[in-house]
Formats: structure tokens, sequence, C-alpha cells
């Protein structure tokens, strides 16, 4: 039966990521349009050292865990802890600086609203659910690296860190003693690539990013939620949408 569901986890994990791609890849085949258009704002990179934008994400994002000892020597009530992925979005501002021809950098302070779910699956053959939402105010630091431009397309990946900090103050205001806790902080490391499309007013950039957690999320242990796991951290994958 838990391989059965496992399988199940990985098939639904497998369509949420081939979607993502998929759009990806149309914005791919728009950019190929633009290569041999008429060359939009042709100097709009060399006449601006600092730009500014905004952003629009959309997400899939999970948890990724680790057992603790006292999953295996103590409980004999749990039989697993299964993450489940989860969508979002996030809106933020852009500011963009050219530091050489080829290579920017690029701060995206947003707001980005998550929802995380845990299965805990019983050996009664019970199962119940935890959902965590958080409302995250993020400062992504990132290094752009770009190709040459042909026509009104410039391809790029970009990479760097994000820290973190929950906006929400729900733990003021909430009893969470019988809930799954996590820490008001979060830390990510950010790789991804995209399409700079140059247009007559402005530049759209669609973007797809791998964010992976590097702290230890997981705040207490000591209630029912907590004392199976040791460690949790994030995965999310985003396609960004940016007009500058």
């Amino acid at each position: 039966m838990q391989a059965i569901n496992v399988r199940n986890k990985l098939h639904l994990h497998g369509k949420k990521v081939i979607l993502v791609l998929l759009l990806f890849v149309g914005f791919a085949a728009q950019a190929q349009s633009f290569l041999w258009a008429r060359k939009n704002n042709p100097y709009y990179d060399e006449k601006r050292k600092l730009t500014y934008g905004f952003l629009i994400g959309l997400h899939t994002t999970s948890y990724q865990i680790k057992y603790s000892d006292a999953f295996v020597t103590q409980l004999d009530t749990i039989f697993a802890v299964t993450p489940e992925w989860k969508p979002g979005f996030s809106l933020g501002f852009i500011v963009n600086y050219r530091v050489h021809d080829f290579v920017d950098l690029r701060l995206t302070p947003k707001v980005a609203f998550y929802e995380h779910s845990l299965l805990y699956r019983f050996t009664d053959g019970t199962s119940e659910k935890q959902l965590v939402e958080t409302t995250m105010v993020e400062f992504p630091v990132l290094v752009k690296y770009k190709s040459m431009r042909r026509g009104n397309v410039r391809m790029y990946m970009i990479g760097g860190v994000k820290p973190g900090i929950e906006a929400s103050g729900k733990k003021e205001i909430e009893n969470v003693t019988n809930s799954l806790e996590v820490t008001a902080m979060n830390f990510n490391l950010e790789a991804g690539l995209g399409f700079d499309l140059y247009f007559p007013l402005f530049k759209f950039s669609p973007e797809v990013r791998f964010s992976r957690g590097i702290v230890n999320h997981l705040d207490n242990q000591e209630n029912k939620y907590g004392l199976p796991l040791r460690y949790i951290n994030t995965n999310t994958i985003t396609v960004y949408l940016l007009f500058q």
C-alpha cells in the first residue's frame, strides 16, 4: 500500500513539473519568433546601468523531511509522514544593476504566499494532514549571466541566495501546541534560466527557477507532529514573469 501511495505522489509531482516545463518551453518557442523581427529598444542595455521593474511568480512547493530517532524507536502509532506539493504565488519588485555587458546583479524583494502539507499515516489505517500556511517577505540576491543579444532575444542563467522571514505573525495569535511548528526564518539557494524578450516599450522575461532550503525549518519537536521529524527543508519550483 505504501509503495502505491509513493508512486501516486511521484506521478502527481511529475505532472506538475511537466506542466511547468511545458509552460516554459512555450515561452521559449515564442522567443524564437523574436529572433528575426525588427530590433526593439536596441540600446536598452547599453544606456541603462540601473533598471527597475516588477514580477509575478507562480510556484509549487513541498517540504523535504528527515525522520528522527523517535520515529523508529518510540513511536508505534505513526506509519509514515509524506510531504505533498502545493501551489502558491508571489509578487515583488526588481532592482537590476548592470555590472558588465554579460553580468547583472539583481535584487528582487517580494512577498510570497506558501502552503506546505504533510500527510501523517497511522498504523490503524487512518491519516491526518498538517497544513502550514505562511506569508514570507523574501530578499533574493542574484547574479545574472547573459548571452549575446540576438534580435529581440537574450538567454540568461541566474542564481544566488534567498533569505526570508515570515510576515503573517500568526504564532502570536494562534495556539500552535497541537500543530506542526516551523521557524519564522528560512534561507534558500536558487538557480534558474530565462529569456529576455525586448518589446518597443518594455522588456519581458519569462524565467523558471529552482529554490532549495538549506536550513532546518522545524521549530518544535515536542508535540506529536514534530516528534517523528528531526529536519525539514523546502523545495520550490517557480515560473516568474518579469517586466522591466
